[in-house]
């Protein structure tokens, strides 16, 4: 190793190396250390069966990624890690989950290769022009049963957390070439400086660190601010790129998005069989998470964010997520919940339903009011419009309804205005985000592609208005206070329109009314 290269397994930001994971463990081990101990544990094991991996369906699509983003940066090389373990306490870890953009252009999903990079490498003709990359997985493979890893290794160690797969596994699972992670450093160093490297940041941190140690070996980083500055903004154009590139999803992509949104729906039939047992309970709001969080680890990989299931007074903060408080009789619960599958991709649906089976007077009002702002913005979710139109189709309704209610001390029109905007006092999220492999996806497009941006058929993404009052709320009367409803379904936009993804799960008060009946008996 060189005196700037850094190490993949040191300790930085929630990491922790296998070496000090191991005198750690060391330290209060049993484990015997004796040659005679290490020459039996490694002997008379009969030869590993094959684990079955075939290409995944996924790869075709992969590739096709993989190639867009060759197109967006010709002769660079570029790095994009999976990311490694993360300490959850002591030295037990988190489930590993990839980074969403080394999910996206591999296909590797749930509790897939900790540590792994793909590197896209340039290729040149004989006139060196840029013609494509190769794509490259760096991965840890299965160690040979006669190493100490085999064994001893409680992060890595196939007695600890089962059979990696080989290299020759990971290639047929891709369709990419593999080579074994120990061999990174070689390849990112080759010919720098006449090639360009940029690596996702934020990833994975240790690589993060090699890649700038290699900048340095190359001369890369003169010592100035702006040479520092100039690498970030080198690194983020391709953090960037690689959201905008999920901006629209191809067939594969919509279909583990619909498989998430149907296990969603299937989750929220089970919060509502288990409303009595809520209701019955001290923590009636956790017996509602636990019963989708059950659903989606049994049906799926686990949830795509954190549940909200908010009580009452509870729904009118937005991402409630303690969810310790009472279910009562009479009041709303708003759960805001999604299943992440085992590709990694993930739904986002809320309902706001009466704990009793029956909304009140006040609360079917707010909720049409919702939903109404609901059905404008699906109105003009459709190919040519902008993605901010849809917000502003809801908004339209929602400071039309505060209007006719005597709540705004404007009128709605002046509401609207840049100057003014007073209706957001209740409602001061958005109404849409895109999703995919993250629940809040391509975050990191640049506006004109994303707020800006023109509306595609593929994008997939929710629309979601609301409306809370406060229980405090002196700007309304009494009777709204402490009542939040918001309305959350999945839309895929079309060649001619849109597709409300999550439509099987009922939205009209009426037909929430009836389907919570059918449930409840």
């Amino acid at each position: 190793m060189s005196q700037n290269q850094v190490n993949p397994e040191d300790n930085v930001d929630g990491t922790t190396s296998r070496d000090e994971l191991k005198d750690r463990v060391n330290n209060r081990s049993h484990r015997p250390s004796s040659e005679k101990f290490k020459e039996f544990m490694t002997s008379n094991w009969e030869p590993r069966k094959d684990l079955g991996i075939v290409a995944g369906d996924f790869a075709p699509y992969t590739s096709a990624r993989r190639a867009a983003v060759s197109q967006r940066f010709p002769g660079e090389r570029l790095v994009v890690p999976a990311g490694g373990l993360k300490v959850r306490s002591n030295d037990t870890d988190y489930r590993f989950r990839p980074h969403s953009a080394f999910a996206h252009l591999t296909g590797f999903g749930t509790d897939q290769e900790p540590d792994a990079v793909l590197v896209l490498d340039p290729i040149f003709d004989k006139d060196g022009n840029p013609t494509g990359h190769e794509s490259i997985l760096f991965v840890r493979p299965l160690a040979d049963r006669n190493s100490e890893e085999f064994y001893a290794d409680s992060r890595y160690g196939e007695f600890w957390v089962g059979a990696r797969p080989t290299l020759e596994d990971v290639t047929r699972l891709t369709g990419i070439r593999t080579m074994h992670v120990d061999t990174l450093s070689d390849v990112l160093a080759k010919d720098l400086g006449a090639v360009t490297i940029r690596v996702v940041p934020e990833a994975d941190q240790a690589i993060e660190d090699l890649v700038n140690g290699l900048r340095a070996e190359a001369g890369l980083d003169v010592i100035s601010d702006e040479a520092v500055e100039d690498l970030a903004t080198l690194d983020a154009a391709l953090a960037e790129a690689l959201s905008e590139i999920r901006l629209v999803k191809d067939e594969w992509e919509v279909e583990q998005l619909k498989e998430a949104v149907a296990q969603s729906i299937a989750g929220f039939h089970e919060v509502v069989r288990n409303l009595p047992r809520a209701v019955a309970h001290r923590r009636g709001e956790r017996v509602i998470e636990t019963v989708f969080d059950a659903n989606a680890r049994l049906e799926g990989n686990t949830v795509g964010y954190e549940t909200i299931a908010a009580s009452g007074e509870h729904a009118t903060t937005l991402h409630w997520i303690t969810n310790d408080g009472q279910v009562k009789e009479g009041d709303l619960v708003l759960v805001d919940a999604g299943v992440e599958v085992e590709s990694l991709y993930t739904a986002d649906v809320t309902r706001t339903l009466p704990v009793n089976g029956k909304y009140s007077e006040v609360q079917r009002k707010i909720y049409q009011a919702v939903l109404d702002a609901a059905d404008a913005a699906f109105e003009v979710a459709v190919p040519g419009n902008k993605f901010s139109d849809v917000h502003a189709a809801a908004m339209k309704v929602i400071a039309a309804r505060l209007e006719e209610w005597g709540l705004l001390p404007v009128s709605a029109e002046e509401s609207l205005t840049p100057e003014g905007q007073q209706h957001r006092r209740w409602m001061v999220h958005g109404t849409s985000h895109h999703l995919g492999l993250d629940v809040h996806d391509c975050a990191q497009a640049r506006r004109d592609m994303y707020l800006d941006g023109i509306l595609e058929p593929g994008m997939v993404f929710t629309i979601e208005p609301g409306l809370y009052f406060k229980s405090d709320d002196l700007a309304v009367p009494e009777e709204y206070r402490g009542i939040g409803v918001r309305i959350e379904d999945d839309v895929l936009v079309t060649e001619d329109g849109n597709l409300n993804l999550s439509a099987a799960l009922p939205r009209d008060p009426d037909a929430v009314e009836e389907w919570m009946a059918s449930l409840l008996g």
